[in-house]
């Protein structure tokens, strides 16, 4: 059985300050965290500050984005290797703010997918198709699309080191969400693209829901089949509603 992940993304947000006062209250609320998995994932400066707070709480560290590039003259950017040594062990990548913000494409998105893994991080590969998209009944094809083009970089086999997140881009931060069912039909299609190629790959695979998540949906959607959990952004800002969330991914898992 999938153990549910929760991960927090904190885009560009916090401080040091903000940052403790936030691990404090979900620290607090969490208690127990036996049977979900917990990532937080700040910005790079926070990185060392947040991984020595939860080193010991149980909770695991990740980082929101990583170069194409092991190492050389690439002023900005952050390569797999210092992820590493920073202990992240999850790392996103093609997120839909990089991929419509950044241009990134999905061979380059395929390309960080290979570095994370070639330093035995975990990436979580984000996924999800735009509002006109969904509209024209383009859906599937575009999640499979970006699937696809991981798979022909490195593999099918490399998704047994993986997660997939689906992140509808019309639903994060605007308020709306997919309905658990619109997004169960997705989860489902992508494990059946991937069981076509490797069914024990596709049965192990954590594919988690991103798009608005929060304490008041987060029941409905990880009772779903095949949702395994969350990739939650401004709720993971709260840190009693985050807490909520997580041990509802928690309780999901109990009852199923």
């Amino acid at each position: 059985m999938r153990q549910p992940l929760v991960i927090a993304n904190w885009k560009m947000h916090g401080g040091l300050q903000a940052n403790q006062a936030l691990l404090q209250v979900l620290l607090a609320e969490l208690g127990d965290t036996s049977g979900v998995s917990i990532a937080i994932c700040p910005p790079y400066p926070y990185l060392a500050s947040v991984g020595q707070a939860i080193s010991s709480e149980g909770l695991l560290l990740g980082a929101q984005n990583v170069s194409t590039h092991d190492q050389g003259a690439f002023t900005g950017e952050v390569s797999s290797a210092m992820l590493k040594e920073m202990s992240c062990r999850y790392v996103l990548v093609g997120h839909s703010e990089r991929r419509t913000l950044f241009q990134e494409s999905d061979a380059a998105i395929a390309e960080k997918f290979s570095q994370l893994q070639a330093q035995g991080l975990i990436p979580v590969l984000c996924i999800g198709e735009t509002l006109e998209q969904r509209q024209q009944g383009q859906t599937t094809a575009v999640v499979q699309q970006q699937i696809q083009a991981v798979v022909e970089r490195v593999g099918i086999e490399s998704f047994s080191r993986a997660v997939i997140a689906y992140e509808p881009i019309w639903a994060i931060g605007t308020g709306e969400t997919a309905s658990a069912e619109q997004a169960e039909e997705v989860h489902g299609a992508i494990r059946h693209q991937l069981s076509a190629q490797n069914l024990a790959v596709a049965q192990s695979l954590p594919i988690l829901y991103g798009g608005s998540v929060k304490a008041e949906n987060a029941a409905v959607l990880f009772s779903q089949p095949n949702i395994d959990g969350g990739l939650v952004g401004g709720a993971s800002l709260d840190g009693q509603g985050f807490a909520q969330i997580c041990r509802t991914a928690q309780l999901a898992n109990a009852q199923a």
